[in-house]
């Protein structure tokens, strides 16, 4: 039993792990998305001639600074794409703890535990059943964050 407790108190490290990658993860997100937004935003003044004055007669300047434009954009659009990747990594990573976890009680070891034992406490301390629905419940809710972000992404390739 205490080698159980033991592989579950390294599957939550090891969830904290990627927890703190996940927080991680979504702050390049927001920072690439304003980024894109900012190019977005200024693609319309760009495309007016009428922002260009004197620059005008600049050879194809406006051009050249669209396509630069359009460039960055599609730099931090391929950014965002391997972002939601990361994502998905942390989502798989905490799918194989739950995985992993529910083997663990299933009878990984050579004592299967009853299910009295599976949800016996010690002190405050949860038990193994405890751990184990937070393992899963910390995926799903990561699983349905995942799905949100690869659909903004998917709509915003989409869009160009």
């Amino acid at each position: 039993m205490e080698a159980m407790v033991k592989k579950f108190q390294k599957n939550f490290r090891k969830a904290k792990e990627e927890m703190g990658k996940w927080e991680e993860l979504q702050s390049r997100l927001l920072s690439q998305f304003r980024n894109a937004s900012a190019i977005i935003e200024r693609l319309q003044v760009i495309q007016d001639s009428k922002n260009y004055g004197s620059l005008k007669s600049v050879g194809s300047f406006q051009e050249l600074l669209l396509a630069k434009q359009m460039e960055s954009l599609q730099t931090i659009l391929l950014s965002l794409n391997k972002t939601v990747e990361d994502f998905r990594g942390v989502v798989l990573s905490l799918e194989k703890m739950v995985r992993d976890g529910r083997q663990v009680v299933k009878g990984g070891s050579s004592v299967q535990p009853t299910i009295k034992q599976l949800q016996q406490r010690v002190g405050m301390k949860p038990s193994l059943a405890d751990c184990l629905e937070g393992l899963r419940l910390l995926h799903e809710m990561h699983q349905s964050e995942y799905g949100c972000q690869e659909f903004c992404i998917t709509c915003i390739f989409s869009s160009f």
